[in-house]
């Protein structure tokens, strides 16, 4: 059976990501912590993205079975008022990284493109490699994400 990719309602598919999602920050956690770099514990705000209308909640499915999701925040960019998106995160479960993470990445930007967004901005803080099929994709390096910590976590 082939991988089913399409944009759920997070209210109603977060019973099925939650567990990625745990799973994502867990790993994005012990990376950062192998770097010096304590971040708090898993604690979303379902508040808030539950109800934000501009936010786009991906999720990828096999068999029914999440195993990938995306959640990209769509906004005005504030210096020219263009349509951009802002990824907040983006994960496939690693027994499923197996070139479906590429056709994922292009599904969303056709999706973004078909909403009149002109630019897609991603982090890569999870795994650093991801950045090399970014590129293969079409992604430009265009910044350089430092962190600076006020307080000792």
């Amino acid at each position: 059976m082939s991988y089913l990719i399409a944009i759920e309602n997070f209210n109603e598919a977060w019973p099925d990501i939650e567990p990625l999602c745990r799973t994502h920050y867990g790993e994005m956690q012990a990376r950062m912590a192998a770097e010096g770099m304590k971040i708090g514990d898993f604690n979303p705000r379902l508040n808030i993205y539950g109800s934000a209308s501009h936010l786009l909640c991906f999720v990828v499915r096999k068999e029914g079975e999440a195993v990938g999701y995306a959640f990209i925040w769509i906004t005005q960019d504030m210096h020219n008022s263009e349509l951009i998106s802002k990824e907040d995160t983006i994960y496939m479960r690693p027994d499923h990284r197996n070139g479906i993470g590429r056709r994922f990445t292009k599904h969303i930007l056709a999706e973004l493109k078909a909403r009149g967004c002109v630019r897609a901005h991603v982090t890569i803080a999870t795994d650093l490699r991801v950045a090399k099929m970014c590129e293969r994709v079409g992604f430009k390096r265009s910044a350089i994400a430092m962190t600076y910590f006020l307080q000792e976590s």
